[in-house]
């Protein structure tokens, strides 16, 4: 996992040389500033902002930080904190009874339901009994490579018949969750980054900064323009899942806008030669064989992320009927042999 959030890290530093800002102008006072960290979400980040000063900057970055930090450690499956109840609390307790949770674990589960409405079942919260499996094989890898394995198929079966969504008991009004099946488990990977990262940029839209771009990991959100010149748009580059490739996949023009990015090429392990990444096909209970990458471009980071993972999922020819039945939405996809396949408007946003 170092060497993952490492790589991740460096490609934060080469994005950002792709934002190439003017300093200031005749009607812009503001001036560019830039940090990164890595101990939020289990990945590398980088914030790029316009602010008045250094100190202001510095003051305002602090400030969203320690707000993404508090959906971090709510949303954390792996570990407690004293004095919250997390979703690591909730999978040891809500077998047993109803668990008072914060609102902001309530509306991002409700948000969970939604999604796994919209993929038709290909992103469930609620698969982490199966998730957690193939977790702890990928953990022994990284610890002895020469001894990696699969899960066992039978254990992976077994499992799966624990992963009913409906089997996750919200209580909306208490402010609760509970589960039905004492065996059900969650794993919100697919979805808590996006929607933590949504509801902190836009409370950093409101109190922080007009003019931003802020990577964490595979989700980029950009408020208003570039240079703070309401009129720029900020110039992203899409990672390409190619090892041998020279450029990003593409670089996209956006503005009030997201991008995000499910691949095979970061968070996996081998075993006999073959590569398994940590995108698990909730039909087959094994990692999705459909494609290399494949990103989303929409107005809203929490509804990238649970695409990004539905589409990783599916064909692209059934993923390509999703998203052109949606509004505001693109896609690129890239298959298996590192070819790409473009939505009916993604190509609006490739810059020239």
């Amino acid at each position: 996992m170092k060497n993952t959030i490492k790589k991740i890290f460096c490609l934060l530093l080469c994005i950002a040389v792709i934002f190439v800002f003017s300093s200031c102008n005749g009607f812009n006072k503001k001036q560019r500033f830039q940090t990164s960290f890595l101990d939020l979400f289990d990945t590398a980040s980088t914030i790029i902002a316009y602010d008045d000063s250094q100190k202001k900057f510095d003051e305002h970055y602090q400030q969203f930080h320690d707000k993404l930090e508090e959906y971090d450690r709510l949303y954390d499956i792996y570990k407690s904190y004293d004095g919250i109840t997390n979703l690591y609390t909730v999978n040891q307790e809500a077998k047993n009874g109803p668990v008072k949770v914060d609102k902001k674990i309530i509306d991002m589960l409700e948000y969970g339901k939604y999604a796994y409405e919209i993929s038709g079942g290909k992103t469930n919260i609620c698969f982490g009994s199966v998730l957690r499996l193939w977790h702890d094989c990928r953990e022994a890898a990284e610890n002895n490579p020469e001894n990696a394995k699969l899960p066992d198929s039978q254990e992976l079966i077994e499992a799966s018949k624990h992963t009913d969504i409906n089997a996750l008991v919200i209580d909306k009004e208490n402010s609760t969750v509970y589960f039905s099946d004492p065996k059900l488990q969650l794993d919100v990977g697919a979805i808590a980054k996006g929607y933590a990262v949504e509801q902190v940029c836009k409370w950093a839209e409101e109190n922080l900064w007009t003019s931003a771009a802020i990577s964490i990991g595979g989700n980029v959100t950009t408020i208003g323009y570039k240079n703070d010149d309401g009129e720029t748009l900020w110039n992203i580059g899409i990672e390409n899942p190619d090892s041998k490739a020279d450029d990003y996949l593409e670089n996209v023009g956006i503005s009030n806008l997201s991008v995000v990015t499910s691949g095979d090429y970061q968070r996996y392990y081998t075993v006999d030669g073959e590569k398994y990444c940590h995108i698990i096909n909730p039909e087959t209970l094994y990692p999705a064989q459909f494609m290399s990458a494949v990103s989303v471009i929409c107005e809203d980071s929490a509804l990238g992320d649970a695409l990004s993972t539905t589409l990783f999922n599916m064909t692209i020819e059934d993923g390509k009927r999703l998203i052109d039945s949606m509004d505001n939405v693109e896609a690129v996809w890239v298959d298996r042999d590192f070819n790409k396949v473009y939505s009916t408007g993604f190509e609006q946003y490739i810059m020239k």
